[in-house]
């Protein structure tokens, strides 16, 4: 004999829906947590401007080395500033000379936007730099999203929007402010996009 269909109280259709969803958005958050720490675990290294400009997280003397070898970089701008006696950047300077690359330093903070003469002095440090240029900061993902943005948009007259792009969790960078303190980045270029002369 068969058993008769008993419908469903409302309130178990939507337990068992919300349960779904919660599923469904563990597993984005999962993926989403995996992709960063693989950048992370990788390097942050990514082509910009073909045989021109790369990115990447604070590079140790073989991500340099294959840097060179791989794109023939022959500068870097480091966006955490200088900061001798601490181990990363005297191994960074070091690797630098043996390399024979120009290194740069350019302090930026994450959390506070640059003000516009700040970010005009880091498009002409840009601009001065021997190609292939390499920039980094500490992740490879906000400072230095920002500055290949500014590089795009200022001295190769990419689209602004397109530009902006550099600045994306494709990169590792949190754009909503109530995620991350980094968004003062995208506050940053949206400004200068906004002050900029057309």
């Amino acid at each position: 004999m068969p058993i008769p269909y008993v419908p469903q109280s409302r309130p178990r259709v939507v337990l068992r829906g919300l349960a779904r969803l919660a599923a469904a958005g563990g597993i984005v958050v999962f993926l989403l947590a995996a992709w960063a720490g693989w950048l992370q675990l990788t390097g942050n290294v990514h082509t910009t401007l073909p045989g021109e400009l790369y990115r990447s997280a604070q590079p140790d003397r073989a991500a340099l080395t294959r840097a060179v070898e791989t794109h023939g970089i022959r500068s870097v701008l480091n966006l955490r500033g200088p900061n001798p006696g601490k181990d990363w950047y005297d191994r960074e300077i070091d690797a630098s000379n043996d390399l024979g690359l120009v290194h740069a330093d350019f302090a930026l903070s994450a959390r506070r936007e640059p003000d516009a003469q700040r970010m005009a002095d880091l498009i002409a440090l840009m601009k001065s730099l021997p190609k292939p240029l390499l920039i980094h900061c500490r992740s490879g993902a906000d400072r230095t999203g920002l500055a290949a943005a500014l590089y795009l948009a200022a001295l190769k007259d990419v689209p602004e929007a397109q530009a902006a792009g550099q600045l994306s969790f494709a990169f590792g960078h949190v754009s909503a402010a109530w995620l991350s303190k980094a968004a003062a980045m995208d506050r940053a270029f949206a400004d200068w996009t906004a002050e900029r002369p057309s």
